[in-house]
């Protein structure tokens, strides 16, 4: 099989770790898979081929302008300031030549710009977690989720914000060249490659607020720290020296999240973790993450993840030396 044409738009303003993150992933596909020719070839273009300034203020030198790019089997569309107010050309070229490509793809704010082409609608996506609202606002033809680091879509791909590109793009390698060639690239980048589309954007703790008050952000801290306790709201409240009802209302008010809500991402993400780096049983993951018996953490998992704890120990275990 040739190699794969991977396409990268690039604008003034680009989020420079959308563009190189994705790139290094495909651009090691080469060594991966042990031939270039069945790897990837990476072009980058400009609308007039001319070097653009990222927003950090690093300068890109793209191959051509995009329209002498070659066509690509993937377009992978960066995020960054400049999403904010294109040029009109790009969204124009986006709206044109995306739908020939086999693959298209969005990292962070570039689902802005598929979106304004009109690339998006009857499609669910996503996008960094700060633009969601924006987008969902200012698109409603797209079901906007802000949940998932990457969603995919038919040919589309969107992702979260900025690293969530590099999950992406190991996951499109593994799609295409199978799980060793992304294990390698991921171990050669000292990433992880047990990151699936549906995890949250965030850890339980960061989407989380943290409270203001002592007792409650050692209560949040508790939780964290001992999944396998009784964390029923009594307790906690005990803990933070509140009344259950004071308790539960506070608890909400300043982190976001009622109490029983945040017990329950809590617990999957230690049941997820031990899933992914342990070899302990399910039985006894499910009673160090605090459901008791496989069949509680088995419906946590379908309610969170949408898949059982088992599939999810299948797909992304870490193999022992990966």
């Amino acid at each position: 099989m040739p190699p794969r044409t991977v396409l990268v738009p690039l604008f003034d303003k680009v989020q420079s770790l959308d563009v190189t993150g994705p790139v290094e992933v495909f651009s090691g596909a080469a060594l991966a898979v042990g031939s270039a020719a069945a790897g990837y070839r990476v072009r980058t273009a400009s609308l007039d081929g001319a070097p653009v300034r990222t927003s950090s203020g690093l300068t890109l030198v793209p191959d051509s302008a995009l329209a002498d790019a070659p066509a690509p089997h993937t377009l992978l569309v960066p995020g960054g300031q400049g999403t904010r107010g294109p040029d009109p050309r790009l969204v124009d070229w986006l709206r044109e030549h995306a739908p020939r490509a086999e693959r298209i793809v969005s990292v962070c704010t570039g689902a802005i710009l598929l979106a304004r082409a009109g690339l998006l609608d009857g499609r669910r996506a996503t996008t960094h977690w700060a633009y969601c609202d924006r987008l969902a606002r200012d698109h409603p033809a797209i079901e906007v989720d802000p949940d998932p680091i990457f969603v995919r879509d038919g040919n589309v791909a969107t992702s979260a914000g900025v690293t969530a590109g590099i999950d992406l793009a190991l996951a499109l390698v593994e799609e295409d060249h199978g799980r060793q060639a992304a294990l390698t690239i991921a171990r050669h980048l000292v990433v992880f490659l047990r990151r699936p589309g549906n995890q949250a954007q965030f850890s339980a703790q960061l989407a989380a607020q943290t409270a203001r008050r002592e007792p409650l952000r050692e209560v949040q801290q508790w939780i964290t720290e001992h999944p396998d306790d009784d964390l029923s709201v009594e307790s906690l409240a005990a803990r933070a020296r509140l009344s259950p009802r004071h308790f539960a209302r506070a608890f909400r008010t300043e982190t976001g999240l009622t109490p029983g809500t945040y017990v329950e991402r809590v617990r999957v993400e230690h049941a997820r973790r031990l899933l992914e780096d342990t070899a302990d049983g399910v039985e006894e993951i499910s009673r160090a993450s605090g459901y008791g018996t496989p069949e509680a953490m088995r419906r946590a998992f379908l309610k969170t993840l949408g898949t059982p704890p088992a599939e999810y120990r299948r797909r992304f275990h870490a193999a022992p030396g990966a």
